[in-house]
């Protein structure tokens, strides 16, 4: 009885970084079905075995190094039979440093400081520096395309045009209502579009980029809100990629780096 108390109280601890593991690992296989059975195979097997956990620096980066390891067991399977969504991904993935997308990733969205990432990774510190190094300099190499801005707050959408242009991206414009954005998207087709949900005039980001979408196909989407808990419930198709307000420029520089890999809207149907 002692025994499945702890175990109730252990998921009801991991439960709280269950939506940020979710959207790790959304990022990473650019799919919500893919990413959601990697998070519930790494919590399944926690509440097997506690002990995964216990002697980590805290639950959450014993969570994700659970969910590291089962990852690391999926990649050794790989095989050239990507389907369609992530053939485009892999073919980018392959050609990075093993390692550095993840340090990336978990350094600048999920914001785990070296010492974390280190442990969640099984290496030092040093390598983590390294790794987040490479991954920057790898991924400019490799990546870059036309991003249309979506963001009716002025100042914040001349930030992400200056933070698009300095990885090397082209802006087509930006809009700042839906009007605005389908007009801008039919003068120039985007690679990515960058989209906050509720903008000024009580028009939809949403809205506006299912719209476009379905004009242009299939292409990634970055979403922005100061409410990601209110997209990511696991209770509808949700977006690959969200990014929180306020961001910072390593949260944008990846969250862009990412989409680009994947080159793939996934699913929006909010």
């Amino acid at each position: 009885m002692a025994q499945n108390t702890e175990t109730q109280g252990l998921a009801a601890q991991l439960a709280r970084y269950l939506p940020a593991l979710r959207r790790h690992a959304r990022a990473l296989t650019g799919s919500q079905d893919a990413g959601d059975a990697f998070a519930l195979a790494a919590l399944e097997s926690i509440l097997q075995n506690p002990a995964q956990v216990q002697t980590k620096i805290s639950p959450k980066v014993g969570l994700f190094a659970v969910f590291f390891e089962s990852w690391d067991a999926q990649a050794a399977l790989e095989t050239s039979n990507d389907d369609p969504k992530t053939a485009h991904a892999q073919s980018h993935l392959r050609k990075l440093t093993p390692d550095s997308r993840h340090a990336l990733l978990l350094h600048s969205i999920e914001q785990f400081t070296n010492a974390e990432i280190a442990e969640i990774l099984a290496c030092s510190e040093d390598d983590v520096t390294a790794l987040i190094a490479s991954a920057h300099a790898e991924i400019a190499k490799i990546i870059a395309g036309r991003i249309l801005v979506i963001e009716d707050e002025a100042m914040i959408a001349m930030d992400l045009q200056d933070l698009v242009e300095e990885m090397g991206h082209a802006v087509t414009g930006t809009a700042a209502t839906h009007t605005q954005a389908i007009a801008l998207a039919k003068t120039e087709k985007p690679d990515l579009i960058l989209s906050d949900i509720q903008l000024g005039d009580g028009s939809s980001g949403i809205d506006a980029v299912v719209e476009i979408l379905a004009g242009v196909g299939d292409i990634p989407v970055i979403f922005i809100t100061a409410f990601p808990e209110r997209l990511l419930t696991g209770e509808r198709p949700e977006p690959a990629f969200v990014m929180t307000k306020p961001y910072s420029v390593e949260q944008v520089k990846s969250a862009l780096s990412q989409a680009m890999f994947f080159r793939s809207s996934a699913e929006i149907e909010l």
